[in-house]
């Protein structure tokens, strides 16, 4: 499967005409030169913990102002244990996501204080996007997906954690 990867900035019709231009592989009995060892002991030790994202919707403050793009973090076992002590979340258990979700992400926009009121007002979009999001990048480790072309049944990869309205 050859993978390739979708910059935020870069549109689903970029991608197709690069496929269709670049050539077909050719099945070779000839195994293909072996490339020089990476050192990965780097790669390894380099553990990316916050996460780039872009709301459908976006998130409107007090003053009007839309913030679409943010950052998450992974989230700690501690993270997902204080809802559960939390009052708001006993009395209603839906409250647990607004409550985890105002834990892990870092900033929204210009927004660095993000805590429950702020995911509270919210648009339902944007909280689904972002428990998807959490669900993500916390049991798989990245925002990458691999997908098939439709049409030319080319496989690449995407990076769903933003981009325009029906990129990601």
């Amino acid at each position: 499967m050859r993978r390739r990867t979708v910059s935020p900035g870069a549109g689903l019709e970029e991608v197709l005409d690069t496929l269709a231009a670049a050539p077909a592989p050719r099945e070779e009995a000839a195994a293909p030169a072996a490339a020089p060892p990476r050192d990965r002991s780097r790669e390894r030790d380099a553990l990316q913990t916050e996460f780039a994202f872009e709301l459908p919707r976006g998130y409107v403050d007090d003053e009007g102002q839309l913030h679409r793009h943010g950052t998450m973090r992974l989230a700690t076992a501690r993270d997902e244990l204080r809802p559960q002590i939390d009052l708001r979340v006993k009395e209603n258990p839906a409250y647990l996501s607004v409550v985890l979700l105002s834990q892990v992400i870092t900033q929204l926009g210009t927004v660095t204080d993000v805590h429950a009121g702020i995911v509270e007002r919210m648009y339902a979009t944007d909280v689904a996007f972002l428990q998807d999001f959490y669900r993500r990048i916390n049991s798989e480790g990245h925002t990458h997906a691999a997908v098939t072309c439709p049409l030319c049944h080319g496989s690449f990869e995407v990076d769903l954690s933003g981009g325009r309205l029906g990129e990601s």
